[in-house]
């Protein structure tokens, strides 16, 4: 089993940052990648980025691209997304989440994810 807990959430006026960090614990031995999935209100979870565990590799959705960085602490079993230039569209629901095999990017659910911490921008 993997445990992932995520914390840095809050409330931002538009414009502004937010750093996220996800720290995974149990099971990480076998971890392709770990990043981040948000939902909000009344729409589908969406993918926002990962990086991938052994090289380092990221990817972003287009939304984000240029402004979300995405990164990680192999030592510390953490990962991090430092989010610049927030827009109110930006408001959801972050999920930080591990997988063993790549599914977050093609829009299948991640192995494991955490309970979520609250962004919202405010305009």
């Amino acid at each position: 089993q993997v445990r992932l807990v995520e914390s840095g959430g809050g409330l931002v006026q538009a414009g502004g940052s937010l750093r996220l960090s996800c720290a995974a614990s149990g099971r990480t031995f076998s971890t392709y990648a770990m990043g981040w999935l948000r939902q909000a209100p009344g729409k589908e979870r969406e993918f926002v980025a990962h990086i991938t565990w052994s090289t380092g590799s990221t990817m972003y959705a287009d939304s984000v691209k240029g402004r979300f960085a995405i990164s990680r602490d192999i030592a510390k079993n953490t990962v991090y997304l430092q989010m610049n230039s927030l827009k109110p569209e930006d408001t959801a629901v972050y999920y930080c989440a591990l997988e063993w095999t790549r599914k977050m990017s093609r829009g299948l659910e991640p192995d494991y994810w955490g309970q979520g911490t609250q962004v919202t921008v405010s305009s």
